[in-house]
């Protein structure tokens, strides 16, 4: 049986739609080269077969199809790639928030290239090593206590700038970081209701899907979620694929964070010490706290740099957070106080000058503290420490001797001035906030200090090796994502030539066509006319 003579014009028509709208296709891609977040486009097309049987049936008959037919448009994205790069996102993120919270605090624990508290230090055992060698020059114990003014003011700045820092990493974690995520919750909620109301219209959103997968590399950045398509029916024969956005935590926990246009939110409380973080899923009821659980992201950085303490967190393996620079220069300023205070005891005498002794003949010992506490109710501090009232008013001042010759204190002796000098050289046992604090550093107290610093530096330096590691893997991933869904200009190039040859061919094919259908109509049978 003969093939109906315009099924091949049909055909060619077909050909020439197809590859018209491919270089529609190819020419949008090349035009978004530049685009953040687009994803490439690709033209689906479908051979069209013959349907259906014929009563005329030979082993000679050939049947042959009709052509091509365009199904759709479609994005070249392989899930897997964006698994990977949204969990190195996830990484990623606690460490950016590490390295910026340690590179806030080298503005307080840096200093390299000023004067600070070793500078201090090294003036006070100075002023003491003069007084020492001057016992009767009385105005030394005025450069002494103001060598001392001068540290307790730093301990106090270094105090305010810690607190400077917690305020603002605290209201910035919930003015920012939490209300970016729950904004990217409702974005994508939002998004999923304005793709599923185009494809209804038969408009296959690619662009709003580009956002959409956008705005999940952000969300990845905060905390690691996983990403799942549901297929669902809207109309006879018609489905959409909608995704579910989840959470899992460190204990299992999932939570439904996006379905379809609903979407769960995180919350933040910040009016206590730790700041905890709860989420409510898209299945409702009461918030759970999961600010331990977290297991990595933004928000993991951020709350581990607000909430832990390091050493000082007993049982646990945690991070250097805030709370560990904190307590380490408490433990500094309590222990520096307690001895110099215990030291400075004086030798009670009588109006005579005679050394006071008890029933068993020992001297008795009156106290004359150099440090007072702000708060009395409170352990010494860098906030909570100020120069004893009744030395500041000159009432008393540095014990000289505590050494009794003959009933009497030596009036030249100036050994406690040298105790003095020797407590700020010995080491010391630095110790964590309360009875059982953990011991974190022995050294003297310069030393103790230069500890502080030399801890910040490693922290500083292994989330910065560790940023850049992992940058390199994001890159590494990202690079293989963009070779499937990126624009490369060399591809979209030899697509240009291609899909054009394939135009002129179509079009070369009608006309062939064309001139075969004249032949048939206007010159067969006029031979010998």
């Amino acid at each position: 049986m003969m093939r109906s003579t315009f099924a091949g014009f049909t055909t060619a028509q077909l050909a020439m739609s197809a590859s018209q709208r491919a270089l529609d296709v190819t020419g949008q891609n090349i035009a978004n080269i530049n685009t953040r977040g687009y994803t490439r486009q690709r033209l689906d097309v479908n051979s069209i077969n013959n349907t259906g049987g014929s009563i005329y049936n030979s082993r000679n008959g050939a049947k042959v199809g009709y052509g091509v037919e365009v199904t759709g448009l479609s994005q070249l994205r392989d899930p897997f790639l964006d698994i990977q790069y949204r969990n190195q996102m996830s990484k990623l993120g606690t460490t950016d928030s590490l390295a910026g919270g340690y590179e806030q605090l080298t503005n307080i624990f840096d200093e390299a290239s000023l004067d600070g508290v070793r500078a201090a230090l090294r003036d006070i055992s100075s002023a003491l090593q003069k007084y020492s060698e001057e016992p009767n020059a009385k105005e030394i114990d005025t450069t002494v206590r103001s060598s001392m003014q001068i540290l307790l003011n730093l301990f106090h700045d270094n105090a305010s700038r810690l607190q400077d820092i917690r305020n603002d990493m605290t209201a910035g974690f919930e003015s920012n970081d939490i209300a970016d995520v729950n904004q990217m919750l409702e974005n994508l909620a939002e998004l999923n209701k304005n793709i599923k109301n185009s494809q209804i219209l038969g408009n296959p959103a690619l662009e709003l899907k580009d956002q959409r997968n956008d705005l999940l590399d952000q969300l990845a950045s905060y905390l690691p979620i996983s990403v799942k398509y549901e297929v669902r029916e809207i109309a006879p024969g018609q489905t959409i694929e909608v995704p579910n956005v989840y959470y899992t935590g460190n204990d299992g926990m999932t939570f439904t964070l996006v379905s379809d246009t609903d979407c769960g939110s995180f919350r933040a409380d910040i009016t206590g010490q730790p700041v905890t973080l709860s989420v409510i899923g898209v299945e409702g009821g009461a918030p759970t706290d999961i600010t331990d659980t977290i297991p990595s992201g933004t928000l993991k950085g951020t709350l581990d740099i607000l909430n832990q303490s390091g050493a000082f967190d007993r049982g646990t393996a945690s991070v250097n957070g805030i709370g560990y620079y904190e307590q380490a220069l408490d433990s500094l300023v309590n222990t520096f106080a307690t001895l110099f205070n215990d030291i400075n005891k004086a030798v009670q005498t009588d109006a005579d000058g005679n050394v006071v002794t008890d029933p068993n003949g020992d001297p008795v010992m009156i106290d004359r503290p150099l440090f007072e506490k702000i708060d009395p109710n409170a352990d010494f501090s860098a906030s909570n420490i100020k120069i004893a009232d009744d030395w500041m008013n000159s009432k008393y001042g540095i014990t000289i001797s505590t050494k009794v010759i003959d009933g009497k204190i030596g009036s030249t002796d100036t050994s406690n001035i040298l105790n003095m000098i020797n407590l700020l050289k010995d080491p010391q046992q630095f110790k964590g906030n309360g009875a059982n604090g953990v011991t974190f550093f022995t050294g003297s107290f310069y030393d103790c200090f230069a500890g502080i610093e030399n801890t910040l530096a490693i922290d500083l330096k292994s989330a910065n090796t560790t940023l850049e590691n992992q940058i390199s893997v994001l890159n590494q991933t990202a690079n293989a994502r963009d070779a499937v869904s990126g624009v490369q200009l060399d591809e979209e190039g030899m697509d240009l030539m291609h899909y054009n040859q394939s135009y002129t061919a179509a079009a070369r094919f009608m006309t062939t066509l064309d001139e075969a259908m004249d032949t048939l109509i206007n010159r067969t049978g006029v031979v010998g006319r």
